[in-house]
């Protein structure tokens, strides 16, 4: 009966309160890159925020991509301070399963991130991806700079074509600043990089097949 209900995302005041520090700690490193999942980062290393559904396959498209430092998944979007899975999944927090990706941009683009973060998931189903239900698998991108907003609207905007002359309906996807008002909480440790910890694991990720016109260099 859960499952059959429309999700809503709640209010401020309808939000779990959660707590003012995590109930868990972090594992210190990537089990697949080696690095830090924590920062500080390095210098020159640019953090980007990806919403596309269950993090557990989202996180894994990440970390095989070249010029990917760390990545780590977590919530963000909500109301609920320091909110554990089973919170996230009540609907009750109003966060997102999100891929933090901390990235070379002299080995990888942000707009080859976008192209991954689009073609990896189907943006226009709401409040769900496939069988997944529920706002927190919702799709968003959350900037981290103005030339972040600014590319990621630009790539909405092209992929909405695309998507539009193959029968899809409206994007979906929100994109806003991961600003105080959207801080990001990492989760759980066996969350992180739960497809290398379980490689049969379950990954609900999955893409519509249509490619978005991004992340290509221009001739000359």
């Amino acid at each position: 009966m859960f499952l059959s209900r429309t999700p809503v995302l709640p209010t401020p005041e309808q939000a779990l309160r959660g707590r003012p520090e995590p109930e868990f700690s972090v594992p210190e490193r990537h089990t697949v890159l080696g690095n830090p999942l924590l920062g500080p980062y390095p210098e020159g290393l640019e953090v980007a925020d990806f919403a596309l559904g269950c993090f557990w396959g989202a996180e894994r498209k990440f970390w095989q991509t070249e010029g990917v430092w760390t990545t780590l998944v977590g919530y963000q979007g909500g109301h609920t301070p320091n909110p554990v899975y089973e919170e996230v999944c009540s609907g009750l927090t109003g966060h997102a399963e999100v891929v933090r990706v901390v990235f070379d941009p002299s080995k990888v683009s942000y707009e080859t991130l976008l192209k991954l973060f689009w073609e990896s998931h189907d943006p226009t189903q709401g409040f769900r991806q496939g069988n997944d239900v529920g706002t927190q698998y919702r799709s968003a991108v959350y900037t981290h700079s103005p030339e972040q907003a600014e590319r990621a609207e630009a790539s909405r905007e092209a992929y909405q074509k695309v998507l539009t002359a193959s029968g899809y309906g409206e994007i979906t996807t929100h994109v806003l600043p991961a600003d105080e008002t959207r801080p990001f909480y990492p989760a759980e440790a066996h969350h992180q990089q739960y497809l290398d910890k379980n490689p049969a694991g379950y990954c609900g990720i999955g893409g519509t097949g249509l490619s978005c016109p991004i992340g290509v260099a221009k001739a000359g």
